[in-house]
């Protein structure tokens, strides 16, 4: 039995909550998984589901920034960027029941995905092939696709993209009005998502393209459920980073346990404080 012994200061919390995570990611045992989609192009993602029982329900996470989380494995261990909110929280959808594939960035986007291929067909082609992998391993198991932040845009398009072959769409902290680096969802007509869509926002959010009140307006106008959190501990990044409200720090179990109770069509706090 191992004894491990913590000491922990703030400036030490993001390492120690990155310790904490690969512990508990060798007890559930986790693989990468890589697709030949479009011709000379390969989508990897990491899988993680319930050691005992099949998934009540898969779920496809799109980390946000470029996408690009670099997994590999080196010295056959499993490495990858674990910073954003849908990835180090992932294991919490396991343990919910709930199977997960943390997506890459495709081959030929090595250097990371802008908005313009999240929104687009190569894209779409990309997560079809996931899905329908999903499936494969899971039958009669609903996928669903949840992103976080820029992967909201992918979690969007290519829930359109699909429609009826997944079970829902989950946008959290959503990259609602455009930036420099691109139009986000400011253009994106939801209107073409034929399947339920669940919203999911910090009301501290203070990352100039993702506002609560985005979310607040389109939970309204589409009559979208709409998961309000609060609270959670000090940013430790910037306001549009992972380690600040915009990724649920300190709230992020909350969250999580909300979007798989919505997935699961289990009740659900709606206010999470």
């Amino acid at each position: 039995m191992w004894s491990i012994t913590i000491v922990i200061t703030p400036l030490k919390t993001v390492y120690v909550m990155a310790l904490l995570v690969w512990m508990v990611a060798i007890a559930h045992g986790e693989e990468i998984v890589t697709l030949p989609t479009r011709d000379g192009v390969t989508q990897s993602f990491l899988l993680a589901a319930p050691a005992q029982n099949k998934p009540a329900a898969a779920a496809v996470l799109f980390p946000g920034g470029n996408g690009n989380i670099r997994l590999r494995t080196e010295n056959g261990e499993i490495k990858f960027g674990g910073g954003n909110f849908l990835v180090r929280s992932r294991l919490s959808f396991v343990d919910g029941g709930v199977a997960v594939a943390v997506m890459d960035a495709p081959s030929d986007e090595s250097r990371g995905m802008d908005d313009r291929f999240r929104l687009g067909e190569k894209h779409a082609a990309d997560i079809t092939a996931v899905v329908a992998e999903l499936k494969k391993r899971y039958p009669d198991t609903p996928v669903f696709l949840v992103g976080t932040s820029r992967g909201t845009i992918s979690a969007a398009a290519t829930g359109a993209a699909l429609g009826g072959s997944v079970g829902g769409v989950v946008l959290t902290s959503t990259l609602y009005l455009a930036a420099r680096s691109g139009p986000g969802l400011s253009n994106f007509d939801y209107g073409k998502l034929g399947v339920p869509v669940l919203l999911v926002h910090h009301v501290d959010d203070s990352c100039s393209v993702t506002p609560y009140r985005e979310a607040q307006k389109l939970a309204e106008s589409r009559h979208y459920p709409l998961v309000t959190v609060k609270g959670g501990l000090p940013a430790m990044s910037d306001p549009c980073e992972a380690l600040s409200a915009h990724g649920y720090l300190g709230k992020e179990k909350e969250a999580v346990e909300a979007i798989v109770n919505w997935i699961l069509k289990k009740p659900y706090r709606d206010n999470i404080d």
